[in-house]
């Protein structure tokens, strides 16, 4: 049987994971997960005693590089185990590629350490930003989507719904189609569309679609283009709350927002512990 052990920003996740063994790491004497100093402290009780098939599941926010830490100090200690990872956010999703010079491609060389360091046997992702290039056909990578979940959810709540997604990226991912931004300055975007599609959205419930709310800015964009091109409602469906002034803003702006709790934020209203049972119970 896996014994499932979160780190610290994913014990949220395994509250929905009841019926399957779950081990929680311990924290230091002072009841922390982390010294006076900042330093990260963990711990996994009776390790020797744990089933040799152990599924870490982490978060990469709010606190992607501290936790980063905690996970090796994890797969450090469960060394001889034969280990998976559960990325409900991967850290550092969208340094997915070399854009320009004197840059790296940080997500690869994470996902290459786990696998070539840690030796870790599979990883699993939820709507990973890089998913759809092609340097992950190259790791035991098995992305899920959120998006089935929160069509559901959308669904039950406001019926026939037409999807669109705010980029090109958002289309790789998903395969929806959208509309596309072009960038004028460092202050500018243009958004553009076929003229299909604008008429495509006149007069229905429109639900945005994306992988990710940092700033807000595109999925506002994307609100105000359906508003401009008459969709009666226009609601947001977000697999990955990064930033909460980003939540905020779309929350304040959208008819109504759906929102995984990939990421531990008081707004999440759809659970994806369902996504992490399918590979328990493979």
């Amino acid at each position: 049987m896996t014994t499932i052990i979160p780190t610290s920003s994913a014990e949220h996740i395994v509250k929905g994971l009841s019926d399957y063994v779950v081990i929680l790491p311990e924290e230091n004497k002072d009841g922390k997960r982390y010294f006076p100093d900042g330093e990260i402290y963990t711990r996994i009780p009776k390790i020797a005693n744990l089933s040799d098939d152990l599924l870490i599941i982490h978060s990469g926010q709010p606190n992607p590089n501290n936790g980063l830490v905690e996970l090796e100090m994890l797969l450090q200690i469960a060394d001889e185990k034969d280990k998976s990872i559960f990325f409900t956010y991967f850290p550092y999703s969208m340094q997915d590629n070399v854009f320009q010079d004197g840059e790296t491609n940080f997500a690869q060389t994470l996902v290459k350490k786990f696998t070539d360091y840690y030796g870790v046997k599979k990883i699993y992702t939820i709507d990973a930003h890089f998913w759809g290039r092609e340097w992950p056909r190259k790791y035991p990578i098995e992305n899920f989507s959120a998006v089935p979940l929160l069509k559901e959810k959308a669904e039950e709540k406001y019926g026939d719904i037409f999807y669109m997604t705010p980029d090109i990226g958002a289309q790789r991912r998903t395969g929806i189609e959208g509309t596309k931004k072009k960038r004028l300055d460092s202050y500018t975007v243009e958004i553009t569309s076929t003229e299909n599609l604008a008429e495509k959205i006149n007069g229905k419930v429109v639900g945005v679609i994306d992988d990710l709310i940092e700033t807000g800015g595109t999925m506002s964009r994307a609100y105000d283009f359906c508003k401009g091109n008459g969709a009666e409602k226009v609601i947001a469906l977000i697999t990955h709350g990064v930033l909460p002034s980003g939540i905020s803003r779309v929350k304040k702006k959208y008819d109504d927002l759906f929102l995984t709790n990939t990421i531990n934020r008081p707004e999440a209203n759809v659970d994806v512990s369902t996504l992490i049972e399918k590979i328990l119970n493979q």
